[in-house]
């Protein structure tokens, strides 16, 4: 598959950002991510970094916005949560006909393979999961006025504008008629809560988005922070919930890695979370159940974008009509444990 950068441009604006760049650049796709294109970058002395830009092709607006994520991760350099350190954002056309973020490369391990779950002591397994939801604790913390992101999004209720926004995304690219996750989105609408606490939110919190150390399971960086915005931080602990199924579950279509031993139950995710965080869990039952309606979504954009031009297609494969209906029908398994009726 090519690479969908001018790869001289590229090492040419690195080195006027003050970057030393031996000899030239090699690319090569990393990451299972299904959205922005990821490279690792790599020069003649072995030196690495990570270029993101956004997928080929039409895009829905609003999204894949890599400069919106540079201003983030900008903004996280000096708080408690682990980000890369940035190069800069190429906005030179020739090197992309879009823009493209450049950072330095963070030794570890993505959980994105079954083999490399698998390959970690179940006490390493453990303590990975629940730094997942101490770090997502931290990201919540972090003051978003002091940082410089109050006015990254509006304030306004966060789950109506979650419903309106996703819904609009589905219908732009919706590949056929699915009058099961249309009721769904009328339960949800059934069910919103009063507003909650407001904060930086991640949007897409889950165990293929960090970078770890295989030995200790800490947290060395959080990573695809495009979905990032304020709202009620209980979204993104109901995200993390909706990607973690467990064992023993019927088939859900999601990364099955958290049904290892020693991984935490989802129970014990949102326990960890909600005792380092101080936050009560309430309102939890209706963003988990939103969290899994939005990936049957957003597997549904990324099938709509493969198909539209197959060179999206992540190193893992796009997501099935099969996979996208599993998803579908966990989340109504999910509402109906939570009390959630049709």
């Amino acid at each position: 598959m090519s690479v969908a950068l001018d790869l001289p441009a590229l090492a040419a604006w690195m080195r006027v950002e003050g970057i030393e760049v031996a000899g030239d650049l090699t690319a090569t796709r990393v990451g299972r991510g299904q959205s922005n294109l990821t490279y690792r970058l790599s020069d003649e002395r072995k030196r690495s970094w990570i270029a993101r830009r956004p997928p080929l092709g039409e895009l829905l607006a609003s999204a894949h916005d890599v400069v919106r994520e540079h201003r983030i991760l900008a903004a996280l350099q000096d708080t408690e949560v682990p980000v890369p350190s940035l190069v800069g954002v190429c906005e030179d056309a020739a090197v992309a006909d879009v823009p493209v973020v450049v950072m330095e490369h963070v030794d570890g391990i993505v959980l994105d393979r079954m083999d490399i779950a698998e390959s970690l002591d179940p006490d390493v397994r453990r303590e990975l999961g629940l730094n997942l939801a101490r770090t997502l604790a931290h990201i919540h913390a972090v003051d978003v006025d002091a940082v410089g992101l109050g006015d990254l999004a509006s304030r306004s209720p966060y789950a109506e504008r979650q419903l309106r926004r996703w819904s609009r995304q589905f219908e732009a690219s919706r590949t056929t008629d699915r009058p099961d996750l249309d009721a769904l989105t009328a339960l949800l609408q059934a069910h919103v809560p009063p507003p909650g606490d407001l904060s930086l939110v991640h949007g897409d919190f889950h165990i293929r988005n960090v970078i770890a150390d295989g030995s200790t399971g800490s947290l060395r960086a959080v990573l695809d922070w495009e979905l990032s915005t304020l709202g009620d931080p209980l979204a993104d602990i109901g995200s993390t919930l909706a990607y973690w199924p467990e064992a023993g579950e019927s088939a859900s279509g999601l990364f099955e890695a958290s049904t290892l031993p020693g991984f935490p139950t989802r129970t014990e995710l949102a326990d960890e979370y909600l005792a380092t965080s101080g936050r009560d869990g309430d309102t939890l039952a209706f963003w988990h159940v939103l969290g899994v309606w939005k990936i049957a979504i957003i597997s549904e954009g990324v099938y709509r974008r493969t198909l539209d031009n197959p060179e999206n297609t992540a190193e893992g494969g796009a997501p099935t009509p099969q996979r996208i209906q599993a998803v579908i029908d966990h989340a109504w398994d999910i509402a109906a444990a939570h009390g959630m009726t049709r």
